[in-house]
């Protein structure tokens, strides 16, 4: 049987593999993503990507934090109305650039060459803008992903250390539910006193990304492993699709769908 959801907290990450931005309310559209999350991307050699005819491309072809771990030192931050990313490094500004420019995408990979290790980069560095109606995400279908806080926890217990829930670079964190339930939910449909409903498509399999911690770089929880060794997969979270506009909010609560019936919305 389904539970019902409460929405602990809301996040985007408008640069593909770079930091989380809060948010307490949001507009999603249906068929649509998560309002600017993973819009820009960094080329980390060249790609092959055409934005003319957009395809899903390798997280390899960027920067990443599976293979980047600096860039969790970095603080980024994005402005939807003025299309303006700014970057912190250790408390200072270093960038702040208007990525609808060529001139501000080059003030970024400027700055990006010069901290990222020569090592790490695959050739030149350029920033990617998606085009309408698609995202540089790591799944090819999933628009929205959900995070169970309580499957986190449960993670804490098996790991013996705390696990911060960006580590899993999700949308949506939830509570309400027992851990690992989320993979009973694919197929199912949930809807909030906003409108939005969200339809759950499956479970987001995991990377050496999730080794890093998200607030200071260093890489060092075997995140991975254990969930394999624990759980015998290395999943944690769901993707959903937007089949419904609506507002999506902090507290708001999922409820399920009942199809054959008016279902009462959550608070």
């Amino acid at each position: 049987m389904s539970a019902a959801m409460r929405i602990v907290s809301l996040h985007r990450y408008p640069l593909k593999g770079f930091s989380a931005e809060r948010l307490t309310r949001v507009v999603l559209g249906a068929g649509g993503h998560f309002p600017a999350d993973r819009k820009f991307a960094v080329e980390n050699g060249p790609s092959g990507f055409d934005p003319s005819r957009p395809e899903h491309q390798p997280k390899i072809r960027f920067l990443m934090l599976m293979k980047n771990d600096e860039l969790a030192r970095l603080v980024t931050r994005y402005d939807d109305a003025s299309d303006t990313l700014s970057i912190v490094h250790e408390g200072q500004e270093v960038v702040s650039a208007n990525l609808g420019t060529a001139d501000g995408c080059d003030a970024v990979v400027r700055f990006l060459a010069s901290y990222v290790p020569a090592e790490s980069r695959r050739g030149l560095l350029r920033v990617l803008t998606a085009p309408d109606g698609f995202r540089f995400t790591d799944s090819r279908s999933g628009a929205v992903s959900l995070i169970n806080l309580a499957s986190v926890r449960d993670l804490e217990a098996r790991i013996g250390a705390p696990v911060d829930p960006l580590r899993f670079r999700g949308n949506i964190l939830v509570e309400g539910l027992e851990p690992w339930q989320e993979f009973t939910l694919v197929g199912q449909t949930f809807e909030t006193s906003g409108g939005v409903r969200l339809a759950i498509s499956k479970p987001i399999d995991r990377c050496a990304a999730t080794a890093v911690d998200p607030q200071t770089g260093l890489r060092d929880l075997a995140i991975v492993r254990t969930l394999m060794s624990a759980y015998g997969h290395v999943d944690c979270g769901v993707y959903a699709s937007i089949t419904r506009s609506g507002v999506l909010s902090e507290g708001q609560r999922l409820m399920p769908v009942n199809e054959d019936e008016p279902m009462r919305l959550g608070l």
